[in-house]
C-alpha cells in the first residue's frame, strides 16, 4: 500500500500539460510573451528605480552608462565613473568609513559581470577598457586586523595595511579572480580566472594561479605575433 501511494507521488510530481505538435505552437507564444512581459517589467525598474538610485550615490557618471541590477553599496565614499561603462547583473561596493574617504574610479568603457564585489579603504582606480568578469574581487586592505586581539575587540585594520589598487587601460580580469591590497597591473594584461594577484602585474602579459604568476608575455599585433 504504501509502494503504492509513493508510486502515485512520483508519477503527481512528473505531470505536466501535454506538449505536442498541436499545443507546442500555443505554448512557444506564451513563453515570448513571458519573456517580454519580464524584460519590459526589468526595464521599467532600471529606468525609474534603480538607476536613479545608483547615480544619486555616485559622484559622476559619464553618458551612455548601462546597467542592470541596483548595486549593494555599504558604507559612504565617492564613485566616479567614466563614459561607456556598464555593469552587468548584481555588483557591490563596499566602502570603510575607519580610514578616512574613500574612492572608487571606473574608467570609460568599462565592463564589470555580474556579482563583482569592490571594497575600498582608501582608493581602486580601474583604467579605460576594461573587462572585468563576473565574481571579481578587488580590495585595498584586507578587511580586519591580522592581529587576533585587535579583531576580538572589532579595531579596524591599521592605516599602514590599506594600500591602493591602480588596474592600467585594457586589462582583462577573468571570471573568480582576487585583486589583493596595493596591486598595481599594468596595461593590457590578463588575468586568469580565479588566479590570486598579489603583487604587481606587468604592462603586456599573462598571470594565473595562486599566488598569480606571469605565464606568458604578450607581443602586438598578437596575430602576427609567432
Amino acid at each position: 500500500m504504501i509502494e503504492a501511494m509513493k508510486s502515485i507521488v512520483r508519477r503527481g510530481l512528473q505531470c505536466h500539460l501535454p506538449v505536442n505538435c498541436v499545443t507546442k505552437p500555443g505554448f512557444s507564444l506564451l513563453y515570448q510573451m513571458h519573456v517580454l512581459m519580464r524584460e519590459s517589467w526589468l526595464w521599467a525598474m532600471r529606468v525609474i528605480w534603480s538607476e536613479p538610485l545608483f547615480r544619486s550615490q555616485c559622484e559622476s557618471v559619464g553618458a551612455r552608462f548601462q546597467m542592470e541590477q541596483l548595486p549593494y553599496i555599504v558604507g559612504r565614499g565617492r564613485i566616479l565613473i567614466g563614459c561607456g561603462v556598464r555593469l552587468s547583473g548584481k555588483s557591490s561596493f563596499a566602502f570603510s568609513s575607519k580610514h578616512g574617504g574613500a574612492t572608487l574610479v571606473i574608467g570609460d568603457r568599462c565592463f564589470l559581470g555580474h556579482n563583482c564585489a569592490v571594497t575600498v579603504a582608501k582608493e581602486i582606480i580601474i583604467g579605460k577598457d576594461c573587462l572585468i568578469a563576473g565574481g571579481v574581487r578587488i580590495t585595498d586592505f584586507d578587511g580586519h586586523p591580522l592581529d587576533a586581539d585587535d579583531r576580538r575587540t572589532g579595531q579596524p585594520a591599521p592605516i599602514d595595511a590599506v594600500r591602493p589598487v591602480v588596474i592600467g587601460d585594457d586589462v582583462w580580469i577573468g571570471h573568480g579572480a582576487v585583486i589583493l591590497k596595493g596591486v598595481r597591473i599594468g596595461n593590457r594584461s590578463v588575468i586568469g580566472a580565479r588566479a590570486v594577484v598579489t603583487r604587481d602585474v606587468p604592462e603586456d602579459c599573462v598571470v594565473a594561479g595562486n599566488p598569480a604568476r606571469v605565464v606568458k608575455s604578450l607581443s602586438y599585433p598578437l596575430r602576427n605575433a609567432s
